[in-house]
Formats: structure tokens, C-alpha cells, sequence
């Protein structure tokens, strides 16, 4: 078995034990991306140099029997949305494309201060737009079960840079569904965890839970290991609450017999595809007997679209005002578009719009009344190309702007409930079905131990396990990816990475 096939759990544990080293699996994530990466383009600037100081650190940590922490040794990618110290973050625009910054997120100071050796960053759309992960600075992220396709976004490179096993923890950060959208579309766990349980120190409206931080991983059990790395209370973080961290890693048995599950195509009005709806319907039907009662349901989620239409675009306006003011060519369309919704908007809208979004939140809990797990599709549609920016219609029907097809997950999103991506086989085209779990409101831990007895049932049933990407077929270099971006940095962090001469 190859070091990098093992999961972030079992590394950091034969780090502990000294079975293996942190230098020596920093090399084996360097080679592995110098292989694969320019099949995938899913990591963007890094420091290789950086991180085998530090790798060389850790592993002499080990052998003096230092305590180490949950993610001593690990190789770890941050999605470029982040700020990490001493390494470049572009956001995925042009604006930033030599940003160094001088200190870390919150976010990635947990990561570091938990013995994470960070060494790249993860392709995102332009400042996160969209769910495809591409931008003039990198270009595009190919999907690793086809290089043609989309991976989704904005934790875009986070999944691919996951699934092809290049490194084994990559962090996300989730709006619509940025880390259960990639999650979905590359095979692998994404989890949106309740607003302010992992600290944001960057959201422009601190009070605004739409936003989160969060973790993505190949299973439960390493989204949870990196979770609890991230958790933490943070006077930055308004929307913060306590929760036990050995708790958040450890799994507690779960007997599925016991749970009341609700499920639904489409939440009764999101656009989905006829063919994600035959396989959620067949899905369903091959695992319904786990549990013990199975029943299809149509949530009242009201004026669903036009609520987060009005939220989302509030944070645009308060993040890009200054530079849509400036120049507005120097923004790509995605945020040239959500920052115009907001312009154009009234203190009524916002006023409605907040109100809306609490009716629909009394509204959905009161559902876990009758149900302990709501399931749905993550994803309507198989992945596409990339070199479509978006789906601008399902099926012949237009669909409402370019972040309508994602309605699946930003529904959940408006509830605040956490939610969670698995991988449930594969989509009748052959590409993974990310299953999406939503749990009780701040029921995260719940959520994750039935996470990962779902994961485990689902292994036993043909056609419900996770779906792994032809690693072989990535070794031929697809240059049109990376020759997508206008302009590309000329910092020495976005040199490609190399193994050990």
C-alpha cells in the first residue's frame, strides 16, 4: 500500500509511534503532486522549502517524545481563499496575484498550531464565486475522474488535491456549498459544520451565519480529526459556542435501526436533473431498510431563492465595493454580478429577507420533530466542463442567475444546520453521487457519528461505496488547464513543486 493511501488518521498515528516519518511523507506529497498535478491543476502557490524545514522539525519533535498535536506531521493543503503567513494567497484574482500576507487566518493558525506542516495552497474560483475552480491567476481545476470536467468549488482543489491523494488533510470553506459541492463531485467528505464552531476571522458581517469554515477529508473519521484541529472559541468570531474537541475526533457507535430519516429530490422546488433523481430515488430504495423508517418528504422552504439572493449579495457589497468603485473590469463576472444584485437592493429587501430566512428556519426544524436525518442530492446535474463557467439552464429551463443550479446545498445553507457530503457511489454517468445528511440545528456531533455509520453501512451495499479516481490515467499533463489563466504569478511560491533531487 502506498504511504499516501493511508488515511490522515493512521499517518498521524504511526507518526506518534515513529513507524513513519514526517519527512519522509512530506516527500511522498511532493512527488506525488510533481506526478499528478499537472493533470488536475488543484495546487496553486506553495513553499516546499518552508515545509521541509518544518517537516524536519516535526519529525525531530517525535523522536524526543515531544506531546504532539493532532496534525503533527501531516502535509496539509489551505484553500486559497485563506490567509496563510509567509505563503502566497491570490484568492484566485489577479488583484492578489503576489500577495504574501504577514499573518495567518485564525483558522490556519489552529491548523498550524496542531502540528500541520502546510505546503500548498488549493485552487478556488475568483474570490470564491462559483462552483467551478477556476481563475485568471491558476486557471482551472480539472475533476480527477475526468480532467475535462468540473471538480465544483470553491474547495474545488481541496477535493481533487484529496482524491488523488496528493495530501491527506485540505481545508474548505462553504457559502452555498463550497465544501459539500466538490466534496460531491470528486468522490470524497465535505462538511459544513454550524456557523462559528470554527472561528472566521475574515467574514465582513460577523453576525451573518451563511459563511463557514470548515473541513474536508477521504472519510468521517479524517474530516473529524481536522475539525477537531479547527474548532475553537476565538473573541474574532461572534457567532462562536464551545463544543469538546475529543469529541468532535472521536466517533461514537450509532445504531441506524434507530433513526427516523426524511429525504427529498429537490426540497420541492430546487432544479435537478431527471437522471440525479432516478439515482437518488434507486439509492434510497437500496439503503432504506437500514433505518428505521425511510420517508420521502417536501419541506415548505418558501421564497427560498430570493432570500439568499438577498444575503449573499449583502456580503458582496460589503467586501467588494471599494474595488467594483475603483475598477469594475477588475473583477470577474461572477462578482461583478452578485456585487450589482446588492447595489441595486433596498433596506426593505434586507429587511424581508432576514425575516424570510427565519421563517424557513422555524419552518425546517420543526421537521427533525418528526425526523432524526434529512437526505438529499448534493449535486442536480453530473459534472460538466469546465470550460463552462456555469450551468446557465437544467433540462431546457433557464435557471434564475449562475448559482441557481447550486440550490441544493444553499438551502441548507439559509437553515444553519450542519450538512455534510458523502460519497454514495456513483451518478448514472459514471461520476460520484455525493449524498447530502443534513443533521439538528448545532447537532454536529450527532451528525458526524451518524456520518460515519452511514459511511460504513453504505460500504457493505453494492453501489453505495465510495467511488476512487483512476490515479494511472492522471499521469499525462492536461496544459490547457493551467494556460486557461490571463495571467499567471511570477512569485517564486508559484513555482511547480519538486521532489528531492
Amino acid at each position: 500500500m502506498s504511504l499516501l493511501s493511508l488515511s490522515a488518521v493512521e499517518m498521524r498515528r504511526r507518526i506518534g509511534t515513529r513507524e513513519i516519518s514526517p519527512v519522509e511523507l512530506l516527500e511522498a506529497a511532493v512527488e506525488r503532486i510533481a506526478a499528478l498535478n499537472p493533470a488536475v491543476n488543484a495546487i496553486t502557490g506553495n513553499d516546499v522549502i518552508a515545509a521541509r524545514a518544518v517537516a524536519k522539525q516535526a519529525e525531530a519533535a517525535a523522536l524526543r517524545g515531544d506531546e504532539l498535536g493532532l496534525l503533527h506531521g501531516l502535509p496539509t493543503g489551505i484553500k486559497d481563499l485563506h490567509e496563510t503567513r509567509g505563503l502566497l494567497t491570490t484568492y484566485g484574482s489577479a488583484l492578489f496575484a503576489e500577495h504574501v500576507p504577514a499573518q495567518d487566518a485564525a483558522m490556519v493558525a489552529r491548523v498550524r498550531g496542531e502540528g500541520a506542516v502546510i505546503l500548498a495552497k488549493t485552487n478556488v474560483p475568483e474570490f470564491g464565486a462559483g462552483a467551478n475552480s477556476r481563475n485568471p491567476v491558476w486557471g482551472a481545476t480539472g475533476n480527477p475522474f475526468d480532467p475535462s470536467l468540473n471538480p465544483g468549488g470553491s474547495s474545488g482543489g481541496s477535493a481533487v488535491a484529496l482524491a488523488c491523494d496528493m495530501l491527506p488533510v485540505c481545508t474548505g470553506s462553504d457559502t452555498g456549498g463550497s465544501l459539500r459541492i466538490p466534496a460531491a463531485m470528486c468522490g470524497v467528505v465535505g462538511f459544513r459544520p454550524s456557523p462559528g464552531l470554527v472561528p472566521m476571522d475574515t467574514r465582513p458581517h460577523g453576525w451573518t451565519p451563511i459563511s463557514v469554515l470548515g473541513p474536508m477529508g477521504r472519510d468521517v473519521a479524517d474530516t473529524r480529526l481536522l475539525l477537531a484541529a479547527q474548532v475553537a472559541m476565538d473573541d474574532r468570531e461572534p457567532l462562536g459556542f464551545p463544543i469538546d474537541r475529543q469529541a468532535a475526533m472521536t466517533s461514537r457507535p450509532v445504531d441506524l435501526g434507530r433513526l427516523r430519516v426524511g429525504w427529498t429530490e429537490d426540497f420541492g422546488q430546487c432544479p435537478v436533473g431527471g437522471e440525479i433523481r432516478t439515482a437518488m430515488r434507486e439509492k434510497m430504495a437500496a439503503m432504506a431498510s437500514l433505518f428505521r423508517s425511510c420517508e420521502r418528504i417536501e419541506p415548505d422552504m418558501g421564497e427560498a431563492d430570493r432570500c439568499f439572493d438577498v444575503v449573499r449579495a449583502q456580503g458582496f457589497v460589503a467586501r467588494y465595493q471599494a474595488e467594483y468603485e475603483r475598477d469594475p473590469g477588475s473583477l470577474g463576472p461572477n462578482i461583478r454580478a452578485n456585487y450589482e444584485i446588492g447595489a441595486n437592493m433596498t433596506l426593505a429587501d434586507a429587511a424581508w429577507a432576514n425575516g424570510e430566512q427565519t421563517r424557513i428556519f422555524r419552518r425546517f426544524q420543526a421537521l427533525f420533530q418528526t425526523y432524526d436525518l434529512i437526505l438529499s442530492p448534493t449535486v442536480p446535474v453530473t459534472p460538466f466542463p469546465w470550460t463552462q463557467l456555469y450551468l446557465a439552464e437544467l433540462e431546457g429551463v433557464p435557471l434564475r442567475n449562475y448559482y441557481h443550479w447550486l440550490a441544493l446545498t444553499y438551502f441548507v445553507t439559509l437553515v444553519t444546520n450542519p450538512a455534510i457530503s458523502l460519497p454514495c457511489g456513483q451518478d448514472p454517468m459514471g461520476m460520484p453521487f455525493g449524498m447530502q445528511v443534513t443533521g439538528r440545528f448545532r447537532g454536529d456531533l450527532a451528525l458526524l457519528d451518524a456520518a460515519a455509520g452511514l459511511e460504513a453501512a453504505w460500504a457493505r451495499i453494492a453501489g453505495l461505496g465510495r467511488p476512487r479516481p483512476d490515479l494511472a490515467r492522471l499521469a499525462v499533463p492536461r496544459p490547457e488547464l493551467a494556460a486557461f489563466a490571463t495571467r499567471s504569478s511570477r512569485h517564486p511560491q508559484a513555482m511547480p513543486l519538486r521532489p528531492v533531487a
